[in-house]
């Protein structure tokens, strides 16, 4: 008798602890996965809630309304040009953009956050429920400056391409532009399936070219003893495993130091940098910004990036060492490398909800800043500093350089192909080196012409950025 209350207990026990398990499982989904749950576009039970409630409103940082319901309606700004430079991060009332904010924060627009009480009054109102109003860390002007920009420089207009803005010691996103764009308001012109919906800053994974050099840069600190004291030689060609790597028009750039190939950027001796390290030190720097990691961010569905992990050739680790290969990254990942290198090593995770306020006007929810991993050591940052300060004042990053401001940044070009056509992007990844005006910022322009890279096309995108801040600077201190 004894033996068999002793099995009861243990299997109460059991029970118990399955139990727990569960409810610790089930918190944990919903606080990693609730906001893709309930943007999830067939979910039934959001479906019922959206005939029921209206939804709440949304502004940006500075308190402009950026979408609203009218008559049943859901509106957004007034002006076509503020609307497509913000559609993809906002959204589109029927879901044609799958992660904006109109998808992703459907918990606080329609109502789910309200509590017991405040249902039940709602109950007995007679009017129609409302949801609650979401408050963005985005400056919807510096959005529709950006896409002003791509369309005035001749060597960026009417190209495709992304822009991320963020503040790097908060994460708080202030930008994130992706062309081409459409109009919420007139979707009619729209073709069905068309890529206008595609996200390119958060779900594009892009070559990163040679602000790859950044991630080569720190492994080779960490790896290569005495490398910034070491001269190494370029020739103008490489040639590994009978095939040949060669620099932007074959140039030869003879002996140089860690530093100078940075700001030359030197693909051959980038080359000869992740040969020599191998490619598991390689792989375990890139894998510490990020690489190969899954992205799962409060507020945003970031495509995760890929660092090969398997069956590498010595010409494929060579081709990694300046970021091409199979190495694939977003425009908003790479933002958050530059923002780890400017915050010393720590990567903050990017964050656009600042705060929900009820139908009242009373605080919901405030959100503040988190750090998502330490990406590299405070010693291999400073140094990374200090080269990338050096690419903007002397070499291929100048046309960021902004007066009154001390920018730090890096120039890619990037191949890739589309359709079977070769083509190449610009990238630009930078920063502001200030504690009042910590922000990093990623451009991409999509198929450059031809003789052009991310110095002339990107970097100078990167620039009035930098400028709009400068000038705007009460938009970005609070």
């Amino acid at each position: 008798m004894k033996q068999q209350r002793f099995r009861f207990k243990m299997l109460a026990l059991l029970l118990f602890g399955l139990f727990a398990l569960l409810a610790v499982y089930g918190v944990y989904s919903i606080n990693t996965y609730g906001n893709r749950w309930f943007a999830y576009a067939r979910n039934p039970r959001v479906r019922e809630q959206k005939s029921t409630v209206t939804a709440g409103n949304i502004y940006d940082r500075n308190g402009v309304l950026l979408a609203c319901t009218e008559d049943g309606k859901r509106v957004y700004q007034p002006d076509e040009a503020s609307r497509r430079a913000v559609v993809h991060v906002i959204g589109d009332s029927e879901g044609q953009v799958s992660n904006g904010v109109e998808g992703f924060q459907t918990a606080y627009l329609y109502g789910f956050k309200a509590s017991l009480m405040e249902r039940f009054n709602d109950l007995f109102s007679g009017e129609n429920r409302h949801g609650d109003d979401v408050h963005l860390t985005l400056d919807s002007e510096l959005c529709t400056a950006i896409t002003y920009h791509f369309s005035l420089n001749p060597l960026t207009k009417g190209k495709n391409g992304a822009a991320v803005v963020m503040n790097y010691k908060t994460g708080e996103v202030v930008a994130e532009v992706s062309l081409p764009s459409f109009d919420p308001m007139n979707k009619a012109s729209v073709s069905a399936g068309s890529e206008v919906y595609w996200n390119r800053a958060t779900q594009s994974l892009y070559p990163p070219g040679s602000t790859f050099k950044v991630v080569t840069t720190a492994a080779a600190l960490e790896n290569i003893p005495n490398v910034t004291t070491l001269n190494i030689t370029c020739n103008g060609g490489l040639d590994v495993d009978g095939q040949a790597i060669r620099d932007y028009g074959n140039a030869v750039h003879k002996s140089l130091t860690l530093r100078e190939a940075f700001m030359k950027s030197c693909n051959n001796i980038y080359a000869l940098l992740a040969l020599d390290m191998g490619d598991a030190a390689l792989r375990k720097t890139a894998e510490g910004f990020g690489f190969n990691a899954n992205f799962l961010f409060r507020d945003f569905v970031v495509e995760n990036s890929a660092y090969p992990t398997t069956n590498r050739t010595n010409f494929e680790l060579a081709m990694s060492g300046f970021g091409q290969s199979s190495i694939g990254a977003t425009p908003m990942h790479l933002c958050l490398i530059a923002s780890a290198i400017a915050n010393d090593g720590v990567m903050m995770e990017p964050t656009l909800l600042r705060q929900a306020t009820t139908p009242a006007g009373a605080v919901r929810d405030t959100f503040g800043p988190k750090v998502y991993r330490t990406a590299l050591s405070p010693a291999t940052a400073a140094t990374l500093q200090q080269y990338m300060r050096a690419v903007v004042t002397g070499g291929t990053g100048s046309r960021a350089s902004v007066d009154g401001l001390t920018i730090c940044g890096k120039t890619g070009s990037a191949e890739s192909s589309r359709n079977g056509r070769a083509v190449t992007h610009g990238l630009f990844i930078g920063y502001i080196d200030s504690e009042e005006l910590p922000y990093a910022v990623c451009v991409v322009v999509e198929d450059i012409v031809d003789g052009e890279g991310g110095g002339s096309t990107a970097a100078p995108i990167a620039g009035e950025i930098f400028k709009y801040i400068r000038d705007h600077k009460e938009s970005f201190t609070h």
